[in-house]
């Protein structure tokens, strides 16, 4: 395991306060903010440990109220909503400085039997034949060096390997609103299912807005010509998976409008199982020219 995923699992792994009380802490971002991703995958360690363990996350839903303070811990409280005989619900709090910064909902559910049918997974090329992140990062001349520094400490835990050019490698003119992009963790997980579904929502906040920026032509918060952040998101698991085997993150923009974009996902495993569904909507203005 390599000492940045090993440092993700440490900062992921939250202290208990109180009878379902936790708290976190939280590292810079490549914006001055906690990242989003982040929030989200402390919020769903703090549910999953008030759920059985024969239970298994199968959605979240949740909402960015403010921006998280990356120099103040951040306080999970969770709320035992529902306990049936299928179906577990959480509801999860983030506190900071006294005013919620963040809410999420999760839905556990015992293992059974269904129908069964998934989306076909689109055509994509082996991982192992694309850039790394750090060799494209590098490639991109226009990047501030203090830039790539700041994206290559945030995802050093994850490889993650873009299909074509990112919104910040290749701006200016309009692409289609679509992006592929494989990650897994760099290096080994423990076989807890939880575990997973924490690794997969910590990554799932990192790309996913990138579609609505590839339709206008814009790079994205790394060159300036747009300033944004997460509004909600929500993720289906449909079947079982690992976080740290390649797992395929198609993704597309269906709409913009109003200051908003909003992007769909679907997570397929190497061999084709549809694993997850993801949705989100963010902020993503223009700025004003003075």
């Amino acid at each position: 395991m390599s000492e940045a995923l090993q440092s993700l699992l440490d900062l992921l792994d939250l202290e208990r306060i109180e009878e379902d009380i936790y708290r976190g802490r939280s590292r810079s971002a490549v914006v001055p903010r906690v990242f989003g991703g982040q929030v989200a995958a402390q919020a769903m360690v703090a549910a999953g440990r008030t759920v059985p363990e024969d239970r298994h996350a199968h959605s979240l839903h949740a909402y960015f109220l403010r921006p998280g303070d990356p120099g103040a811990p951040i306080v999970y409280n969770v709320d035992r909503l529902r306990d049936g005989r299928s179906f577990t619900t959480r509801r999860v709090v983030a506190v900071q400085h006294g005013k919620p910064i963040f809410t999420l909902s999760a839905s556990f559910q015992t293992y059974e039997e269904g129908l069964d049918h998934q989306a076909s997974m689109p055509p994509a090329p082996d991982p192992a034949t694309l850039p790394t992140g750090e060799e494209r990062l590098r490639s991109y001349p226009h990047l501030p060096a203090d830039t790539v520094e700041r994206f290559l400490e945030t995802r050093a835990a994850v490889d993650l390997r873009y299909v074509d050019d990112p919104p910040y490698g290749d701006f200016g003119t309009p692409r289609e609103p679509h992006s592929q992009v494989w990650f897994r963790t760099n290096g080994k997980l423990a076989d807890d299912p939880l575990l997973h579904v924490v690794l997969a929502t910590y990554v799932s906040d990192m790309t996913l807005l990138d579609s609505v920026l590839l339709a206008h032509g814009r790079g994205g918060w790394a060159v300036g010509d747009v300033v944004g952040a997460s509004l909600d998101h929500a993720m289906w698991f449909h079947r079982p998976f690992r976080a740290d085997e390649w797992l395929l993150y198609d993704q597309q923009s269906p709409s913009a409008s109003g200051g908003r974009g909003l992007g769909q996902a679907r997570i397929h495993t190497q061999d084709g199982r549809l694993a997850v569904s993801v949705v989100q909507e963010g902020v993503v203005r223009v700025p004003r020219e003075h």
